[in-house]
């Protein structure tokens, strides 16, 4: 089954920015702390930001402190990620990721923590 499935990546200058969203089936999307996370060309998978199953706690890395935003939206059942000043490093596949049954203010920042991924979304930053 598809359960995760991003969309909005794409090519932008440096200083511009991007949204990314994440579908999640609603069976998963309930009962999930979401997060996002990136692979560089070259370079291991990386935690970005991560949302609580209640939606009111998040944790973001060094990196993405300050420009990024992680977001739910429970009436669509989507996980937003929207990112600002975007600099060739940020460059990356994305990839969005369901911890699922996980407790209601917890948030999640290791890749092993989390069951259920996406297949990514290309970001591509031209300077």
């Amino acid at each position: 089954q598809v359960q995760l499935v991003e969309s909005g990546g794409g090519l932008v200058q440096a200083g511009g920015s991007l949204r990314l969203s994440c579908a999640v089936s609603r069976r998963i999307f309930s009962r999930s702390g979401m997060g996002w996370f990136r692979q560089p060309p070259g370079k291991e998978r990386e935690f970005v930001a991560a949302i609580s199953r209640s939606g009111t706690v998040t944790s973001y890395a060094n990196s993405a402190k300050g420009r990024f935003t992680i977001s739910k939206d429970n009436g669509k059942n989507t996980v937003g990620l929207q990112m600002n000043d975007l600099q060739p490093e940020d460059a990356a596949i994305y990839y969005c990721a369901a911890r699922t049954n996980a407790i209601a203010l917890s948030v999640y920042a290791e890749g092993q923590e989390y069951d259920s991924w996406g297949q990514g979304t290309q970001v591509t930053v031209a300077s």
